[in-house]
């Protein structure tokens, strides 16, 4: 598979993955703590990590928590009143860092 076209396709598969989590989010109540506790409870028992983050709105922030050794991944949004909620979690992480196209180029 062609490089950009492996790119445009993640990029569709992530932007399809925030609106199913923004509707999940909406209908069905988050696990959500004091960000303290979640991330002690992260790499308590998952032993993850922060690994990424970004800004998800104007009062909330959405960070990837992984471990290379389990192999375990979280995806967790906190609020502006330092809540933390674990939307989204899995197996099989993989850490990538595919290169940005070159300035001009067509994705």
């Amino acid at each position: 598979m062609h490089p950009s076209l492996s790119r445009k396709l993640f990029a569709l598969s992530f932007g399809f993955g925030a609106v199913i989590l923004a509707t999940q989010m909406a209908q069905a109540q988050a696990q959500c703590a004091p960000r303290e506790e979640v991330t002690a409870h992260l790499a308590d028992r998952y032993g993850e990590t922060r690994r990424a983050m970004g800004i998800a709105g104007p009062d909330a922030v959405m960070e990837l928590y992984a471990s290379d050794t389990t192999g375990t991944w979280t995806i967790t949004i906190t609020l502006a009143d330092g809540q933390m909620c674990m939307m989204a979690s899995g197996q099989g992480f993989e850490a990538l860092a595919d290169p940005l196209p070159a300035k001009g180029e067509k994705i």
